[in-house]
Formats: structure tokens, C-alpha cells, sequence
């Protein structure tokens, strides 16, 4: 099973959140979505100041194996994307949860965290999956 850090909240479709302030929280996709994926190449990401609805199209991640959608796991504006991933999209494969964050969002509403998933119930999530 693919490692889930307690302390972030999930969506069905792979993505992480981590609160990072009172507003603000830094999203990225899991360990289980980067290992599907294989070595990534490239990362497309929602433009600074962007205003995204949850689970609207955000960006595409792309491996030598495939291309996959980013989904917005909350709504929000963009307020920061990671610099790093430009020219070493292959963080996300080293550490997903940490340096291989993708984008800052501002979110819009108190709610905003309400619909993800715990860490229990993601992990529920995968084990229904790969049935």
C-alpha cells in the first residue's frame, strides 16, 4: 500500500492537501498517483491568480508512460506554483509530499476541506480500487 501522511486530506482522483495557513493550503498528487504514472517529464500547472472550482481541470502531468489530469481538490485562487518543477518535474517522483508540491491555493469558503478524504479513508479508497 502506498504511504498516506496523516496529516493531509485526499480526493478520489489522487490529489493531496496540506493546510498551510489559515486560507492558504499547498496541493500535490499522491505517492500511489506518482508510482501509476512512472517517471514524469513534464508538469502543466494552473497560472498565478487563476480562480479554479473543485474538481475543474488544472493541469496534466506527463510521464514517459502517459498523460494524467490534475484536478483542483478545493476552490480557491492560485497564489503560488512550484518553481522547481519546471526544470525537475522527476520531484514529484522523489517526494511527492514535500518538494514535488504543485500549486498554492487560497481557498475560497470555510467548507473548503469538508468533501476530502482522511488519511483512513483514502487508504480505504486504493484498497477498493485495486480490487
Amino acid at each position: 500500500m502506498s504511504y498516506c501522511p496523516e496529516h493531509l486530506k485526499y480526493t478520489k482522483d489522487h490529489e493531496w492537501v496540506e493546510k498551510t495557513g489559515d486560507r492558504r493550503v499547498r496541493v500535490g498528487i499522491t505517492d500511489f498517483a506518482q508510482k501509476q504514472l512512472g517517471d514524469l517529464v513534464f508538469v502543466d500547472v494552473p497560472t498565478v491568480g487563476r480562480t479554479l472550482e473543485a474538481g475543474e481541470l488544472i493541469g496534466t502531468v506527463e510521464s514517459v508512460k502517459s498523460v494524467s489530469d490534475l484536478y483542483a481538490p478545493v476552490s480557491g485562487r492560485v497564489t503560488a506554483l512550484n518553481p522547481e518543477l519546471e526544470g525537475e518535474p522527476e520531484l514529484v517522483n522523489t517526494d511527492s509530499y514535500g518538494d514535488g508540491w504543485i500549486a498554492e491555493i487560497e481557498i475560497a469558503g470555510t467548507g473548503a476541506l469538508t468533501g476530502l478524504l482522511d488519511a483512513a479513508q483514502y487508504k480505504e479508497h486504493l484498497a477498493a480500487e485495486e480490487e
